[in-house]
């Protein structure tokens, strides 16, 4: 469905100096997969969704969605941030919203839908609450209502819970699956959390300091629907022990 071509992107600093922020990405991901993608900080993860999401444009190679070249935002996708990033004065509704009346594709049945959603996610009965009066992981239920309702073929979400506290954490991590089950559309996930990619995807790329290149391809064969449960099975314990050693391998190696 979305496929990196050779793609790397280098940014260019006030001075003029070349920063080289992602070298040499080939990765295809399939309709209804998700992939996690993990590295230490600085190694691109971020760039890469916005090349996915057309908020940047490549330096080299190419990003394609169903074969045509990614330049600028698409309908078919949507992104999650770290931050809720919810209008502060609108309510819940509102906000869920806000993404199709922008884009005017708003329909007689979009609230209904708006509604339905947020009751899936146990946000039923707070429509009309301010994100103030929101917990942080409510906020962030609700910006994934928000970009579900777009019915996005391809969901792009960078460190969505790295602001939560670690319970509330867990809990996300099985309402994203729950959610996403529901649904199956492709899901790109970026995180700091080896048990967090190992417990969501499908598979786990793992990518190396900057320029962010392609390491690893972990394929986790743990059977769905996942529970933290099967923290402690071999398979999980495998993946998890693979992508570590990819990690402080590549600290070891620039400490030396």
């Amino acid at each position: 469905m979305i496929r990196f071509q050779g793609t790397g992107k280098t940014f260019r600093g006030r001075d003029g100096t070349a920063v080289e922020a992602l070298r040499d990405i080939s990765l295809e991901v399939a309709a209804g997969e998700f992939v996690a993608i993990v590295g230490a900080s600085g190694c691109g993860k971020s760039t890469l969704l916005r090349l996915a999401a057309g908020l940047a444009a490549t330096s080299t190679g190419e990003v394609t969605l169903d074969g045509a070249r990614v330049t600028a935002p698409r309908a078919e996708t949507a992104m999650v941030f770290q931050a809720a990033t919810l209008l502060p004065w609108a309510d819940v509704l509102r906000n869920v919203t806000f993404p199709l009346r922008l884009m005017g594709r708003v329909a007689p049945d979009t609230e209904a839908k708006a509604r339905a959603l947020l009751a899936t996610a146990g946000l039923a009965g707070f429509e009309t609450k301010l994100p103030r009066e929101l917990s942080g992981g409510m906020q962030q239920r609700v910006a994934i209502c928000r970009a579900l309702l777009q019915d996005p073929r391809l969901l792009l979400m960078d460190e969505p819970f790295g602001a939560l506290d670690a319970l509330t954490r867990e809990e996300m991590s099985l309402e994203l699956l729950r959610l996403w089950e529901a649904r199956r559309m492709a899901v790109l996930f970026v995180t700091h959390s080896i048990p967090e990619a190992v417990l969501l995807a499908d598979r786990v790329v793992v990518m190396s300091p900057r320029p962010g290149r392609i390491v690893d391809v972990v394929e986790v064969g743990l059977p769905r629907p996942r529970s933290f449960d099967q923290e402690g099975s071999d398979e999980f314990q495998r993946c998890a022990r693979r992508i570590r050693e990819h990690i402080f391998g590549q600290r070891a190696d620039r400490a030396a």
